[in-house]
């Protein structure tokens, strides 16, 4: 692991004194479009070596083998010239469909907003030879190499607001255990990112493989869609390192841009996990494909109504989700109504402050929640910071063994969990407190003491609360004057 770690250190120092490379997120580009090709053409060779009748989908003249394999092969001009004027348009122009050309149709859409941005041969080839020096078709080394991607994602963490594509992994593994994917079920994350949900919900799902037949399955079972091209392309590498042979399920698309009226009984899926963008705001007319009543530009707002209606019924959702959302007015407000309406919301777990630092300061909640029944009472679990533990930061983030405690309470949905028991971290609320509030889920520990807090969103946060409350009684107060009035006129 260690050698690895040097090695995509080394390769980034070499990127670094290339002009035509500005800043981590375009050496991720960089280095992640590379390691494609690398492992897809490893991929190959097995392949080859097990199917008689394999075809590439790629060019031959264009295979890794064929042009970055000799380390004394093409460099300099010679092999931009070839890079880009050659390899990205064939890659770019591959005519493909998912069901006809599944592995032609991966190619395409790694590549289809893709770019070569270094300038000198010299220091791409370099770099490629450097690459090399990795042996995908060594499991030791394929398995170890896991371990390095997932420190490749990491290094968004520096590369501007591409925090957004990256869920601690401690907090996806917790997601997938609780929600229990089966085999056969079909799991989708609609915005994938970089896809930490669905390699977790991968390796969840192989533990229950044991024949060619149940692999097909689980092979076919994986969904995905990701609007951005840096996060899809880490996406799809990331699932065929973790076995996902051809991940054409994964799209580089919008899932909001679809109108909720062209969903089908096809297109829905028995388990969602995914971490929905914060704060964003969708383009003008996206918004027009959802019902009048929840209409919004709001990213993660568009998402909930979306994961609710995909569902199947019977269906499970996990998802991350700000503290805005539980206690905000308007749409949110519908949209929870019409969640609580439709399916059993059994579960929020509220994080603490600096789970997803240094992207957000922004208190996060876990919900979970299941399609059918309506919610009768939500139950609450606050995750403490582990002893000795301020604040959580880059170096030290939240770990899964954190999660015990949940899981030691969490019970059985088959009972209705029955078996759960409030304490000094859980709570449970009524349905009807909660339309009381106005459908205000964010609903305070009544076992904890009041602190006193000093961050900036917290206390704005209280001042709306106090705000609405202020409102509520001058109501009040208007409508007790209006009567007195009107019955001594």
């Amino acid at each position: 692991m260690s050698n690895f770690s040097s090695l995509i250190k080394s390769i980034q120092d070499v990127m670094r004194q290339d002009t035509g490379v500005d800043g981590d997120a375009q050496r991720i580009s960089q280095l992640t479009w590379l390691l494609f090709l690398k492992v897809f053409d490893a991929l190959e060779e097995e392949l080859e070596l097990t199917r008689d009748t394999y075809g590439s989908p790629i060019p031959e003249a264009l295979r890794w083998r064929n042009w970055a394999v000799d380390a004394e092969g093409m460099t300099g001009e010679t092999l931009l010239d070839f890079v880009n004027g050659q390899l990205f348009p064939a890659l770019k122009g591959l005519r493909a469909d998912a069901q006809r050309d599944p592995r032609a149709y991966v190619v395409r859409g790694v590549f289809e907003d893709a770019y070569n941005y270094m300038k000198s041969g010299h220091l791409l080839r370099q770099v490629i030879n450097k690459l090399n020096g990795i042996d995908f078709n060594r499991q030791a080394e394929r398995h170890q190499f896991n371990d390095l991607y997932e420190k490749i994602l990491k290094d968004l963490q520096s590369a501007g607001n591409a925090g957004e594509f990256y869920t601690p992994r401690a907090v996806t593994q917790f997601m997938v255990d609780q929600t229990n994917p089966q085999l056969g079920e079909r799991v989708l994350d609609p915005a994938t990112g970089t896809g930490g949900f669905l390699v977790c919900a991968i390796e969840h799902l192989r533990k229950q493989v044991h024949t060619a037949a149940q692999d097909a399955q689980l092979q076919a079972s994986i969904f995905g869609v990701e609007k951005k091209q840096l996060p899809h392309m880490l996406c799809v590498t990331n699932l065929m390192l973790h076995g996902i042979e051809v991940p054409s399920n994964i799209r580089h698309d919008n899932t909001l841009v679809r109108p909720l009226r062209d969903y089908t009984a096809a297109d829905r899926v028995d388990v969602v996990l995914t971490n929905p963008p914060f704060g964003g705001i969708e383009e003008p007319g996206i918004e027009q494909g959802y019902p009048a009543d929840v209409r919004t530009k709001e990213t993660a707002d568009l998402f909930l109504v979306l994961i609710k209606h995909i569902l199947k019924p019977g269906g499970r959702a996990a998802l991350v989700l700000p503290d805005g959302t539980l206690f905000g007015e308007g749409v949110k407000t519908r949209i929870k109504e019409q969640l609580l309406n439709e399916c059993n919301l059994h579960t929020i777990v509220r994080l603490p402050n600096g789970v997803f630092s240094p992207y957000t300061g922004i208190k996060t909640n876990l919900l979970f929640f299941t399609k059918g029944d309506p919610t009768q009472h939500v139950w609450y679990y606050e995750h403490p910071y582990p002893l000795g533990v301020k604040n959580y930061n880059k170096t030290k983030p939240i770990r899964l063994e954190e999660f015990d405690a949940e899981k030691a309470w969490w019970g059985s949905a088959a009972d209705g969990f029955a078996g759960r028991v409030e304490n000094e971290r859980a709570w449970k609320v009524s349905i009807e407190k909660i339309k009381a509030e106005g459908f205000n889920l964010d609903q305070k520990n009544p076992h904890a003491a009041d602190v006193v807090s000093h961050d900036p969103k917290t206390l704005l946060a209280e001042h709306a609360r106090l705000q609405r409350e202020a409102q509520a009684l001058r109501d009040q107060l208007k409508a007790i004057l209006s009567q007195s009035l009107g019955a001594n006129a």
